[in-house]
């Protein structure tokens, strides 16, 4: 992947592929992938850069190459499948500006891919000691939470939420999980009755989706933009290092510290982030059991069931 005239992902990472196939299809899937080499030198060509090496092991739902433009600066280029919906990361990321996130270095909603300034990506909040992790992740996110543009296009908390929940109440009558599924769909009902803010979100932000930059310590990427109240937000960052938190005899009194301190440190109610937490970690963890991942699975449940 050295020239912009060579056939670049040729290869896409396999955890894109699988995951691809997963949350969309094998055949939607395919398609996409099938055309990505094709899409790939037509997003360089169209901005005469250079492509150095794709980032591996990338996103599961897009590729990205670091690559060179005309005059040596570095830059990233995003490839995503239509269904991935990079139009809604376009404008979010528009809005923002660069502030607590990565920048978009062209405007070009007709071409293909999504062109960046080029961040540190194999640097993310996931190797700094959690403590530290966790700081510098709520003073990132706190940038992003503000009003969304004026006739965006962005769905909102309870309309992602919905298909979730329809999602997850497909399990209500497994006697494994049917009392956290339940307790789950209970908690979304409670929060959106009485939602209290509309503001953009990042919508799936975690230790992984902040990455090491030169303009800023520290910058969000990958946003899965929506609009909603700010705890929504915090409910992925909660869960992370799920592993080690299960594998702790302290694991479930750290959960509900870590909940408690993430909603002080943001001036936001730990009830709400923590019903927020418990919902998305149960759809999370009913996801996986559908697609077979046990292993996934199961620590999302013991943590949800810590909550």
């Amino acid at each position: 992947m050295a020239h912009a005239a060579d056939a670049p992902l040729s290869e896409p990472p396999r955890r894109l592929v699988r995951a691809l196939g997963e949350t969309y299809g094998e055949d939607a899937a395919g398609a996409w992938l099938g055309g990505l080499p094709d899409t790939a030198r037509r997003a360089l060509g169209e901005r005469g850069a250079t492509a150095e090496r794709v980032v591996e092991p990338g996103g599961r739902s897009s590729v990205v190459a670091l690559v060179r433009l005309p005059g040596g600066e570095p830059a990233a280029l995003k490839l995503a499948p239509p269904f991935a919906a990079p139009a809604l990361e376009r404008e979010a990321l528009a809005h923002w500006n660069g502030w607590g996130a990565v920048r978009l270095l062209d405007d070009a909603p007709d071409g293909p891919g999504l062109l960046l300034e080029r961040l540190r990506p194999d640097v993310s909040l996931r190797s700094l000691p959690e403590a530290k992790a966790l700081l510098e992740a709520a003073g990132t996110v706190r940038r992003l939470w503000v009003e969304p543009p004026e006739g965006h296009r962005f769905e909102s908390v309870a309309e992602r939420t919905a298909r979730m929940a329809e999602a997850m109440a497909l399990h209500r009558a497994d006697e494994a999980v049917g009392a956290l599924v339940a307790a789950a769909l209970e908690a979304r009902e409670a929060l959106l009755a009485d939602a209290v803010e509309a503001l953009l979100l990042h919508g799936c932000f975690r230790q992984g989706k902040v990455l090491a930059g030169d303009r800023a310590p520290w910058l969000a990427v990958g946003p899965e933009p929506v609009v909603g109240e700010r705890a929504y937000d915090l409910a992925r960052l909660v869960r992370d290092r799920v592993e080690d938190l299960v594998a702790e005899a302290s694991g479930p009194v750290a959960a509900r510290r870590r909940v408690s301190r993430l909603a002080g440190s943001l001036d936001l109610d730990g009830e709400r982030v923590r019903g927020w937490t418990l919902f998305r970690a149960v759809e999370a963890g009913t996801r996986a059991l559908a697609a077979g991942r046990e292993r996934e699975a199961e620590p999302l449940l013991e943590f949800a069931g810590w909550l």
